[in-house]
């Protein structure tokens, strides 16, 4: 689909497919653009090609960027659709099901950033946020320069996942 020896930039041609994207409503203004992890994923392209993609579409004014959170279609202001559950939770989610099922024992490391990375296709920020709200439940401890590790079961949260 991308025309990769072509006079035209790979980051010019994912936006141009974005941008009929939106066009033909199948992108919203409102909704969040994908990451960039999944815009390499999808097209096979290095991360800073993936980050000039929603950088022109922002030149365009197609999109706009929540520092931490990600890029959504429109302009600043315009409402963004209600995501049902953020990704960074759905990651903790998983991560407290293999705690609970003994994958991961207590005093375990949990898996690092690099690879929640890469099984789900999301930034290192999501990744951050995914371990602090582990933390923040009480499901881990971080040693510092060490790594994440599960709690001892007498700590585990009461209500599991809350």
């Amino acid at each position: 689909m991308l025309h990769r020896e072509g006079p035209v930039p790979l980051y010019k041609q994912v936006a141009d497919l974005v941008r009929d994207q939106i066009a033909r409503g199948e992108l919203k203004a409102g909704d969040p653009l994908p990451s960039e992890a999944t815009f390499e994923k999808t097209y096979e392209i290095a991360r800073t090609t993936a980050r000039r993609v929603a950088r022109d579409l922002r030149a365009q004014g197609l999109v706009y960027t929540i520092q931490g959170e990600g890029s959504y279609v429109g302009s600043l202001g315009t409402p963004r659709s209600p995501r049902k559950v953020p990704i960074y939770q759905k990651i903790a989610a998983e991560v407290i099901e293999r705690i609970q099922r003994g994958e991961i024992p207590p005093n375990k490391p949990i898996p690092g950033e690099k690879a929640m990375m890469r099984q789900y296709g999301v930034a290192k920020v999501t990744a951050r946020q995914a371990v602090a709200h582990l933390r923040e439940l009480g499901w881990v401890f971080t040693v510092p320069y060490r790594g994440t590790y599960v709690t001892d079961r007498e700590k585990w949260p009461i209500n599991p996942g809350s």
